[in-house]
Order: C-alpha cells, then structure tokens, then sequence
C-alpha cells in the first residue's frame, strides 16, 4: 500500500509512467504453492492417505502387511520421482496431476473389481440368452481402465513420465487387488495385463498429432485386452451354454464388445477431457502445440504487414529449430511455435530492426549507440508483454525471455568503443581528464536474460544468431557456412549462455550439423539461365526503337 502511494507522488512529478509493465509471475501466493516445500510435503501426505484408504475401503483380505507394501511402494514412486524426474518433483502442480490420475486409475480398477465380485453374489433365474454370473464377472474385470493413466500422464507429461505411471500403477495395484481377493493368480493376471496394456498406451503416443489418433491407441489397447482375456480364460472362444449345450454366441460377444469397447471409450473421454485439463494446469501438449502452429495468428498477421523482414527471419528459424530438435530428441513442434514467436516485440518499432530496415534510411544513424541498444533490448520485454497480452503459453513466453540470454549486443558496443577512442583523440577533448569522459559500460549494451533453461530455448536462440549472421555472407559456400556455425557456437559457449540449458556437448555438434544441412537447402543457389534468341531479338528491337525515339527530342533540344 505505501509503494503504490510512493509510485503516485512519482507518476505526478513526471518520474515515473503512468501505466505498470505486467509481470509474468501471476502472485507470491502462486508461486509458493507452486515451489513451496511444505506445500509438496503436504500434496504427499494427502496423495498417500488417499491411496491407504483405498486399499482400505470395503477391504474383505485385509491385513496390515498389505497396507505397508502398499506404503513402501508409494514411498518408492515418491523417491524416483525426486531422484529422476526433477521437472515434475520441482512442481507441485504437475505432481498434483499426476497423483490425481493415479488415484482416479486405482479406484476405477477397484470398483471394476469390486462390481466383479458383486456379479457373482447375484441369485436367481437366468434366460437362456442372459449371461451368468462368471460371464458378468468376467465382464467387469475384462472392463478394467488399464490404459487411464498411462495413456493421460503420457499425453501430458511426457513418454517417461507415461512409463512411471504404467509401472507404479500397477505396483500399486497389487495391494489394492489383494484387499479385495488375494486370489494369486487374479493378482498376477492383472498385474501383466496392466504392463501390456499399459506399454502399448504409451509407444502409440509418443507422436499423437491429432486428438484423433488417441482412437488408434484405445483401438490397439482394446485388441491387447482382448488377446489377455483369451491366454487368462476371460474370454472363452468355446463357451457351452449350459441349458442349450450350443455354442455361446451372445455371451462371446458381449464380452468381446466389452475388451475392445471400454479403451475406447475410455480415449474419447480422455480426449475430451484434454482441453480443460490443459488448461486448469498449464500444461501445453503437442497437439496443443500442432493446434498453435497456425500462422493465423494475429500477432503473426500484424508481423507480416508491419514487420515483413521480421515474419521472413521467424520462419527460417523455425525450419532451423525444427529440424535441430528433431535431431537431438527435444520437442520439435514447441519450438516451430516458439520460434514464430520469439521476435514478436519487434512489432513495436520494426523500423529499427535490420531486416525491416529501407534502404535508404538507417534511423540508427540519429541516435547514440546507447540509444540503439536500449531500442534493440526493449524488444524482449516488449514481446513478453505482447505475449501476456494475447495470453500465448508460457512456454512461448520464457522462450521470449531467453533467446537473447545474457548476451551483448557487440555491434553497438563496439560503436560506442570507438566513438570514445575517437573523443579522445579529439584536440579539445583531450586536454579532459578520462573520469570526465562519458563510460562506456558493457552492462548497458547486455540483454537482461535469464539465459536459456531448457534445450529448445537454447537451440532457437542458435537458430536466431546463426540466420541472422548467415544474411550477411556475400557468397554462400558449405566451407563459410560450417565456419559461421562453429564460430557462433563457440562464443555462446565461451560466454556462458548455454550454462543453465542441459545440452551435452555431442547434442550441440549434431545440432551444429542440422544447422549446416538446412542452411545449406534454403541458401542454395541457382544456375542463371540464358536467354533464348528470340528474347534477345525482342530486347534489340526495343532498344532501337527507343533510340530512334529519342532522336527527335535531342535534335528538337
């Protein structure tokens, strides 16, 4: 409250601006609940005191034993997650998600199981067409959400991620299993029908483009179910009606129906449920990202008119970016998007941007080097407030932040070197002593960072440079080029922009040669080709006939 009256009494003196820049982190609150130890400590107590009283809830095999395997294995999936994932361990949220998908596929599989056991506990007289009481079990347990939680953590977290929640769930499934029936060989039927199914989810998508293709995955789930309830006698390709004693068409199908049928429908909801899901928790999958590659965009169709030079650098840095990430494994398609992007604060004063430069006119020449490099700076932080504006992700947004890094804009600083070696040299100058003489200041020609944190931040911010230095070669030959992207690499290194991003040196020399085989495809050049005879007939006959129209005029003068 006193800093907003402070800002006041500044804002009526003219020393500070009436409007307040927005800030990327939303509130303390936030992030404290988002980082914040004892916020973590307490997601775990919960997310384990749920897990307990499910195994717990309508236990008929209970014993205290099963609730500390259940514990241990909790407690394991905990330290994994600490010890190898840090990118879910260091946000709450995303440990949250995926807690809360877990326990939402240990309660479908128990009340699956649970409903089974229910079916065989029903009496009373059968139609001959009705299926029996093992059938409806049979039913239940071939009906089991195998592939829910392996199939939406991989969608959003990531393959790895997807391949915890397959091996942890059905861990953890088995003291679940055991408090309902400790039936050994129910527990170990379910426990591989859950590894199988549970694999394929994540292997089909590990490149889903559309939401669509999260119908092949519960397709294929759905014939894998169907196959384990053959080899486990879930489904009996010879049932014998017992009253007909004729093959048991009506119970075959249905149970069929039900194996390949619950994956699928379980994808729909999945796919329906993404949108929002994505949204609650900030999470922006590769369909999503597919979705915002449309260059339809309005910030990229005001690009295009007020900053075309600009547009044109994007997308050759996008096809840079690309094609490196595919290279080395990160996500190809974030950073096409983040590339768009990523020059997007030059849309407030393109002019003073090299690619949208005129000709005949460099507004640079009127303004001191200080003044340039503020100008050129301020488009990184014009950007993110462009980004906030249009509410872009905020994976867009660091992308924004970052892919200048910590670097020094060298082609102004230098001007600046050089305009003070020349003040003094200067007769009336020099007779100043040198604390009277304005400091050239290398912080004042530095972008304010943060560097790149993750691979595809550092990869745009390569693919930035690189194209940009690419233009100014006069001739482009492989030698020059693979020159130009060493050099580059190399002062980014030496400069410790590339510190805080986990490339290892062999991802950076393969990324260093995907740079070198795109730029070598858009910067070919083309063979020039002559003119046939009769243009150069037309070209002759034109130049005579201006000549000779031109005769009169020079006579006349």
């Amino acid at each position: 409250m006193l800093g907003f009256f402070e800002r006041q009494r500044l804002v009526k003196k003219g020393l500070a601006p009436q409007k307040t820049r927005r800030r990327v982190t939303e509130s303390e609150v936030l992030d404290t609940m988002e980082h914040g130890i004892v916020a973590k400590w307490l997601l775990l107590a919960v997310a384990a005191g749920l897990y307990s009283w499910l195994i717990f809830y309508k236990s008929e095999n209970f014993h205290a034993q099963t609730l500390m395997v259940g514990v241990l294995m909790f407690a394991t999936g905990a330290a994994h997650l600490c010890l190898n994932r840090p990118e879910v361990w260091g946000r709450n949220s995303r440990m949250l998600l995926l807690f809360l998908v877990m326990l939402a596929h240990l309660g479908a599989m128990k009340w699956c199981f649970l409903s089974s056991f229910d079916a065989l506990t029903v009496t009373g007289e059968l139609a001959p067409d009705a299926l029996g009481r093992f059938a409806k079990r049979d039913m239940w347990q071939l009906a089991v959400p195998f592939s829910l939680a392996p199939l939406l953590v991989s969608v959003l977290l990531g393959r790895a991620m997807g391949v915890f929640a397959t091996v942890f769930c059905t861990l953890m499934s088995i003291p679940v299993l055991a408090s309902v029936d400790a039936d050994y060989s129910l527990v170990v039927t379910n426990v591989t029908t859950g590894l199988v199914c549970g694999f394929i989810s994540v292997f089909l998508t590990l490149d889903v483009r559309r939401r669509s293709d999260l119908l092949r995955s519960g397709l294929f789930v759905g014939l894998s179910t169907w196959v384990m309830g053959v080899m486990f006698q879930k489904l009996n390709l010879f049932l014998i009606h017992k009253e007909t004693g004729v093959m048991d068409w009506y119970g075959l199908l249905n149970l069929s129906a039900v194996a390949v049928g619950s994956p699928i429908v379980l994808t729909l909801l999945i796919s329906g449920a993404l949108p929002p899901i994505e949204g609650l928790f900030r999470i922006t999958t590769r369909v999503r990202w597919l979705e915002m590659a449309d260059l339809n965009h309005p910030l990229l169709k005001r690009m295009t008119l007020e900053a075309p030079g600009t547009f044109q650098h994007s997308l050759a840095v996008a096809n840079l970016a690309e094609a490196a990430c595919e290279a080395i494994g990160a996500n190809a398609t974030m950073a096409r998007v983040c590339s768009y992007f990523h020059d997007v604060g030059k849309l407030v004063k393109p002019e003073y941007f090299t690619e949208n430069m005129r000709h005949d006119r460099n507004p640079h020449d009127d303004l001191a080097p200080t003044m340039s490099a503020l100008i050129i700076v301020a488009h990184v932080k014009e950007g993110v407030s462009l980004a906030l504006e249009h509410k872009l992700a905020q994976e867009i947004i660091d992308v924004i932040q970052q892919h200048h890094g910590t670097s020094l804009v060298f082609y102004f600083y230098k001007k600046a070197l050089d305009l003070q070696e020349t003040a003094r040299g200067d007769q009336k100058i020099a007779s100043m002593h040198d604390e009277d003489l304005p400091e050239v200041s290398e912080s004042s020609f530095r972008y304010g960072g943060p560097k790149p944190q993750t691979k595809e931040a550092a990869v745009i911010s390569l693919a930035d440079s690189i194209e940009s230095a690419s233009r100014s070669l006069e001739r482009v030959t492989p030698q020059k080029l693979e020159q130009l992207i060493t050099d580059i690499i190399r002062k980014r290194v030496a400069d410790g922009q590339l510190d805080d991003c986990n490339l290892q040196f062999n991802e950076l020399q393969e990324v260093a040669e995907s740079f070198r085989h795109t730029l070598s495809s858009m910067m070919h050049s083309r063979v020039a080709y002559p003119d046939d005879k009769d243009t150069k007939v037309r070209r002759h006959e034109r130049s005579e006939h201006s000549s000779i129209r031109s005769k009169p005029d020079a006579t006349a003068a």
